[in-house]
């Protein structure tokens, strides 16, 4: 049975969603991410990008290249509940759909021919679909394995539609540059070009042992990769491994008062995650940055999971206490693992433990209908964030 996957891509997701929702936006060049100093892109729109503008760069860059460009810190939580919307749409044409991030995933159509005998058309049915319900665009690749339809849909963006058959793998690839590889990144594209392998199809016509000599064990994945080859599957569901959030301050932080501050901020934070996600963690993890980039990280594991704020901000909080603060702090971060699916807190304590529950029912729903930042800590309310 002949394998076929789809790729479906949001083009520019989040400043597509701001674009949608304001007018105003519609045709400039909008820009999301952190805005401080430290801050880096997360999605530039299509105006943005002619100016250079592009993922993970440096705000600070971004904001040289494309100076009238509009800056926004995005909304994570209507993203959320965007990219939900889309998942719902592609379930109801496979059943088998594995998410990347919050606005991609992959499709496997194998074996629906009798539903979809028209993979080209199927595909544009869904982007039909994305456009009219959700009111973004999304870009598709259609490819007999995972890495050409990633591929296919991202060489024909924005509002692309791309099929690779089987066959046409090493005409669809082979001049393409080696970066377009997966887990090439600029060290090994580098070390590629000093063997003179610049392209896909150079790559795939090297001998398989100087590639080892250069890359490892990781040379003959490589070259299957540049030979069209993929036999990964499509994972219709993953649980999660972490919920975590962190923090790149734009001033270095020189006080305790100020980590236990930002620690209590983090807390809330990923305990409001937890809860949606309806999971409760056991081990919770602080990373610290400091201003030489000398990282650490420090874990504590609970006798019971937990998914309440104060819990995570007290176990935080003690595993702070064994650092010395020595220097001013750029980064402070708070990793929820070992998680467990549910989001009831488990404890002897079961009157003070239902008390809990009722009240953050009561303060997760505020955060639903309002924003997450509808309510929090006094000792946080005077923040200017």
């Amino acid at each position: 049975m002949q394998k076929w996957i789809i790729h479906v891509d949001m083009d520019a997701f989040f400043a597509a969603v701001e674009q949608r929702d304001n007018p105003e936006l519609q045709s400039k060049p909008v820009i999301i991410g952190g805005l401080s100093g430290r801050g880096v892109v997360s999605t530039a729109s299509y105006e943005a990008r002619k100016y250079g503008v592009r993922s993970a760069m440096p705000m600070v860059e971004a904001r040289r290249r494309c100076p009238q460009g509009i800056f926004l810190t995005g909304n994570y939580d209507k993203y959320i509940a965007v990219s939900r919307e889309i998942m719902n749409i592609l379930a109801d044409f496979s059943p088998f759909i594995e998410p990347l991030s919050l606005d991609e995933a992959f499709l496997d159509m194998t074996g629906t021919e009798w539903l979809f005998p028209d993979l080209v058309e199927t595909a544009r049915q869904i982007k039909a679909r994305i456009k009219a319900e959700v009111g973004i665009v999304a870009s598709a690749g259609i490819a007999p394995n995972k890495f050409l339809a990633k591929l296919a849909s991202d060489l024909d963006k924005p509002d692309g539609l791309l099929i690779i058959r089987p066959g046409e793998e090493q005409l669809a690839i082979a001049k393409l540059p080696v970066s377009r590889l997966w887990g090439v990144g600029k060290t090994t594209a580098d070390s590629l070009q000093k063997l003179g392998i610049n392209t896909i199809g150079q790559l795939a016509e090297t001998d398989l042992k100087l590639l080892k000599k250069y890359c490892g064990n990781f040379a003959e994945d490589l070259q299957r990769l540049a030979c069209g080859i993929d036999d990964r599957p499509v994972i219709a569901q993953h649980e999660p491994k972490s919920i975590g959030k962190e923090t790149t301050f734009e001033h270095d932080l020189v006080s305790v008062a100020q980590v236990e501050e930002e620690l209590l901020l983090l807390a809330e934070k990923v305990g409001w995650r937890l809860r949606r996600y309806c999971y409760s963690a056991r081990t919770i993890t602080v990373k610290i940055r400091f201003a030489s980039f000398r990282t650490i990280t420090r874990s504590k594991t609970l006798t019971d999971p937990t998914n309440f704020d104060e819990l995570i901000f007290t176990t935080a909080q003690a595993i702070w206490s064994h650092i010395t603060m020595n220097e001013g702090i750029r980064l402070v971060g708070i990793t929820a693992t070992n998680l467990q699916a549910g989001c009831g807190q488990m404890s002897l304590f079961s009157e003070e433990t239902d008390k809990r529950q009722s009240m953050y029912q009561a303060v997760d729903k505020l955060k639903a209908k309002f924003g997450e930042k509808i309510i929090t800590k006094g000792r946080l309310v005077s923040r200017d964030d």
